[in-house]
C-alpha cells in the first residue's frame, strides 16, 4: 500500500474551470457555455448533493458524512473535517489521523483566500549527520528514517478554531461510527492492499489492522473495522490536537519510535497558522 500523505483540500467555495464542455449538462438542457463564457466542468469524482450544499470526496460514504455536518447547521469547513476524519478508515494510505493536511479556504462574503500548511515536521533528533552515522545518503521510502509528526490533526484544530461552527466532537461522530461498525472494502482499497500484501504482513502491528484472524487480508466487500481507530478519534474529539501532540498518544507514539531510531523522538506540532 502506498504511504502517501493525507493531502486533502478544504474549500469553502471554488471557481472550477475545464478545456471541455460538458455533454452531460448539454443532454438536461443547461448550457454548455455559461454566461461568463467558460464551459462547464466535468466532475472528477462522485459528487454528494443536497439542498444544503454540495461534498465531494474520493469515497461517497465519506462525503456524506460530510453532509451530515451540513445538514446540522455546520458550514463547509465542518464538513470537510467530518468527511477528511471518515476517509481515513476508508482509504488508510490516503488519509487520516498520521498523514499531513493542506487546505485552501476561500470565503465568498469578504472574497478573502486562506491556505493551510499542516505537514508535519521531521523528528527532533533528525540530522543530515545522524542519516549519515546510518549509512543513509537520502531519506528511505518505508521505514522509520522516513517518519514525521502527523499534521493532520492539528490542521482539523486550526481549520475549526478560525472557521468552523459545530463543536469539535461533533465533527467526528461519522468517522468513530464506521470505525465501530465497519464499512466494506471498496476495490480500489482491496487492490491495493494485495499488492502490498509482504509490507502489511511483515510488522505485526500493521497485520494486526489488515489481517483477519485466519491471517488472510480483507478483500473486496468484507466489512473492514477498526476499534482502535475509533477510539483514537473519540480521544481526538474529546481532547483535541493536544491529545495527538502532548498527551496519550503522543507517549505511546514516540516510545517505540525512539527504540526504533534510537535517537531522539519527533518533537512536539503546535497547530499551523493559517495565512491569507
Amino acid at each position: 500500500m502506498p504511504t502517501c500523505r493525507s493531502r486533502f483540500v478544504a474549500i469553502a467555495a471554488a471557481v472550477l474551470s475545464a478545456a471541455l464542455p460538458c455533454p452531460a449538462a448539454a443532454q438536461h438542457g443547461l448550457p454548455v457555455t455559461p454566461a461568463h463564457g467558460q464551459p462547464l466542468p466535468i466532475p472528477g469524482r462522485s459528487m454528494v448533493i443536497t439542498r444544503y450544499g454540495i461534498v465531494a470526496a474520493s469515497q461517497p460514504l465519506a462525503a456524506s458524512a460530510g453532509v451530515h455536518m451540513l445538514e446540522m447547521g455546520g458550514n463547509a469547513v465542518d464538513a470537510a473535517i467530518a468527511a477528511n476524519a471518515a476517509n481515513g478508515l476508508m482509504e488508510p494510505a490516503m488519509n487520516g489521523v498520521g498523514g499531513d493536511l493542506f487546505a485552501i479556504v476561500y470565503i465568498a462574503k469578504s472574497g478573502k483566500i486562506y491556505g493551510l500548511n499542516s505537514s508535519g515536521w521531521s523528528a527532533s533528533g533528525m540530522t543530515p549527520e545522524l542519516l549519515a552515522s546510518r549509512g543513509l545518503k537520502r531519506i528511505p521510502l518505508r521505514g522509520i528514517w522516513g517518519v514525521t509528526v502527523p499534521g493532520a490533526v492539528a490542521g482539523w484544530q486550526a481549520l475549526h478554531d478560525r472557521f468552523g461552527t459545530l463543536p469539535f466532537a461533533d465533527l467526528f461522530a461519522p468517522a468513530i461510527w464506521i470505525a465501530d461498525h465497519g464499512v466494506p472494502i471498496s476495490s480500489a482499497v482491496a487492490t491495493w492492499i494485495r499488492q502490498s500484501t509482504a509490507v502489511l504482513t511483515r510488522l505485526p502491528a500493521t497485520k494486526r489492522i489488515f489481517a483477519k484472524p485466519d491471517d488472510t487480508l480483507y478483500s473486496f466487500g468484507e466489512l473492514f473495522q477498526q476499534p482502535a481507530l475509533a477510539q483514537t478519534l473519540r480521544s481526538v474529539a474529546n481532547d483535541g490536537a493536544s491529545y495527538m501532540y502532548t498527551g496519550a498518544w503522543a507517549r505511546h507514539f514516540v516510545m517505540p519510535t525512539s527504540r526504533a531510531a534510537s535517537s531522539g523522538a519527533p518533537a512536539s506540532h503546535p497547530p499551523p497558522p493559517l495565512r491569507r
